[in-house]
């Protein structure tokens, strides 16, 4: 029988044998598959899809169209208003604070945007901030949702976890929520908390099996903790505010997350294209469906075979996990005095042997929505038929701008 990631190689090579490389692909198998398990991990409870792992409006679309799947969870107001105004949601809450007074002019002056995106704050400043751009007489309601920070922090010194919020108490959310209920022209309508040393963070680094048992120790420990804490947090802000939801997690926490009872949607996006940083996981491993392809242009030695270009690495502390990864033909590896190289990557492994000039090495991106930022177009991968469409870059929306 043949092996299925030879079977895979084989349809991809098909699919895209009139495309020049690079070409980067998405399964739509897989990609369906990775939404339905999702699904199923949620227990119940939507799902909110994060852009930022996705960029790419058909298939925010194709996701959204799904049982289980509501609303957006955007990186930027800009990019938020462009999605409303595109018709991909109506609901598209933005991840991250937003200083940007463009686009909170823009906001302010649109009673359907204001109505269709909740924006995220931590501190009053935020809301000074929207108050300078457009004052609350001049402006619709601004619908707003405050950040609880999840990072666990034992023995109130160390932090465990990225640097996001300052609330972190419940007494701390509960003083926010007095403050921002008290502004007129401002609506608390959310909580969020991302647990990035958990949802983010993978429990079973490759070849490092003490650093592995320690994450695991450290999230069995950490997760009680957040639980507990969430739990006041958010019956302590809904004694000023009638919350419409409680957002929690992300691809790597599904399960955990929603066994919350406080927590009413959990984030996901990631998990739909199945990049290499989540074969560090050991709860669940989303099925690859997003790669890339590269052309073989040398054969240095008899094994090894360069490509053109791939240094596509993500972003993040900057170490080997952070490299994109050689899957099909199997048995390919980095060099590890080169990497992957801007304008070329050398291949070593017993595969390497039978690459020939103009061969295709399909490579796994250890993020998810980073790959689209390489190219101005996907290829939808139905069977052996492959169809283009846009990603953000190609529609001319900059996603960092």
């Amino acid at each position: 029988m043949t092996d299925p990631r030879h079977r895979l190689r084989e349809r991809l090579d098909r699919a895209t044998a009139h495309l020049e490389t690079p070409v980067a692909v998405v399964d739509l198998a897989a990609f369906d598959a990775n939404a339905a398990a999702l699904t199923a991990r949620a227990g119940g409870k939507p799902i909110r899809v994060a852009s930022k792992s996705v960029r790419v409006r058909t298939l925010l679309d194709r996701v959204l169209a799904k049982p289980g799947w509501r609303g957006v969870m955007a990186y930027t107001l800009p990019e938020a208003i462009w999605l409303v105004r595109e018709g991909v949601s109506d609901d598209v809450l933005v991840a991250y604070p937003t200083v940007d007074r463009s686009a909170l002019a823009e906001l302010g002056k649109d009673d359907q945007l204001a109505a269709a995106i909740t924006l995220m704050v931590d501190h009053p400043a935020h809301l000074d901030l929207v108050d300078q751009v457009a004052p609350s007489s001049r402006r619709a309601e601004v619908r707003v949702c405050m950040e609880l920070d999840a990072s666990w922090r034992p023995a109130g010194q160390l932090h465990v976890g990225v640097r996001r919020s300052p609330v972190h108490s419940a007494g701390q959310a509960s003083a926010l929520a007095r403050r921002i209920t008290s502004r007129p022209g401002f609506r608390l309508v959310g909580m969020m908390s991302y647990e990035a040393h958990i949802a983010g963070l993978g429990d079973a680094p490759t070849g490092r099996a003490a650093r592995g048992g320690a994450i695991r120790l450290m999230q069995r420990i950490a997760l009680p903790e957040l639980l507990k804490r969430r739990q006041a947090a958010v019956a302590a802000v809904r004694e000023h505010a009638d919350l419409e939801f409680v957002n929690g997690g992300g691809t790597g926490s599904v399960a955990e997350t929603t066994a919350d009872p406080s927590v009413t949607e959990v984030a996901a996006g990631s998990g739909l294209f199945g990049p290499t940083l989540f074969d560090q996981y050991t709860n669940w491993q989303p099925t690859p469906a997003a790669l890339f392809a590269l052309s073989v242009v040398r054969r240095p030695a008899p094994r090894i075979a360069t490509v053109l270009g791939g240094g596509w690495i993500a972003s993040g502390p900057p170490e080997p996990s952070r490299q994109p990864t050689p899957y099909l033909p199997e048995g390919l590896k980095l060099r590890g005095d080169e990497w992957a190289g801007e304008v070329q990557t050398p291949l070593l492994g017993a595969a390497a042997s039978g690459l020939r000039l103009g061969d295709r090495v399909w490579f796994r991106h250890a993020k998810a929505g980073e790959l689209c930022e390489h190219v101005n177009e996907v290829q939808l991968i139905d069977g052996e038929t492959a169809a283009p469409t846009p990603t953000y870059r190609g529609e001319g929306y900059a996603f960092l701008g």
